[in-house]
């Protein structure tokens, strides 16, 4: 909130006590706190709370009544200058890319859908290389005129896992509707990236994705010991075409 509030060049210090928290704190919008949206705001703008100190004075199980259990019981934390966040100092980059660019203008639908393939086998293996999960797909593809199309998806859960990349780079190209597109290139974008101790996997009773997973924590681990290209799918060994 200090650095929003500081023009560059300048530099604003507040006291680490109490009295100099609260001074910073108590007339600054409540909107300006980390975590009050638009809908927040307004809720308790229609109760009269319009600044952090007006919200500082409310009860905490008033604010839970307003908002519910968690968000009320964070904005009085908030408001009172506290914050149990922990501050990453390397934080995490807002996505990762990987671009594939054909040797000619592709035609084949085929040799699209196995770019998409490497694109995401590549951005799987950075992404756990990495310790990062992924709650966002977005996939751009470039035309031989130059012009392009892009398509993004949020996936239902965030992964890190190339057949699940894989399967919604596919979902966006098929929504593309291409026919005889002549291709230059197609780049895949990991988005919303996250640490992986925040992954969960939705319980099912479909073991599907049971032997890929399986599969590709060996490969990760091969890969770690030979290298990156001891390993990978089938389709991707194709390097000529037949005639």
């Amino acid at each position: 909130m200090a650095c929003a509030l500081t023009a560059p060049g300048r530099r604003l210090v507040i006291e680490d006590t109490p009295e100099a928290v609260n001074g910073f704190l108590r007339p600054r919008p409540v909107r300006e706190l980390p975590g009050v949206g638009a809908r927040a705001a307004a809720t308790l703008s229609d109760y009269g709370l319009h600044t952090i100190g007006d919200v500082a004075d409310v009860p905490q199980l008033t604010l839970q009544r307003l908002l519910g259990a968690r968000p009320g019981r964070t904005l009085h934390e908030r408001a009172h200058g506290h914050d149990t966040t922990i501050v990453d100092p390397t934080p995490t980059p807002a996505s990762m890319s990987s671009e594939h660019r054909f040797e000619r203008d592709e035609l084949d639908p085929a040799q699209h859908r196995r770019a998409l393939l490497a694109l995401s086998d590549d951005l799987g293996a950075r992404l756990r290389t990495s310790g990062r999960i992924a709650t966002g797909v977005t996939c751009t593809v470039h035309y031989a005129d130059g012009s392009s199309t892009r398509r993004g998806r949020t996936l239902p859960e965030a992964t890190q896992h190339t057949v699940l990349l894989a399967r919604t780079a596919y979902a966006l190209y098929d929504s593309l509707g291409l026919q005889r597109a002549r291709v230059r290139s197609i780049a895949l974008r990991a988005d919303a990236l996250r640490p992986d101790e925040r992954a969960c996997r939705q319980l099912t009773l479909d073991n599907e994705d049971d032997k890929p997973l399986a599969i590709e924590a060996v490969a990760d681990r091969a890969r770690a010991r030979y290298g990156h290209s001891v390993l990978y799918a089938a389709v991707l060994a194709v390097t000529t075409r037949r005639t």
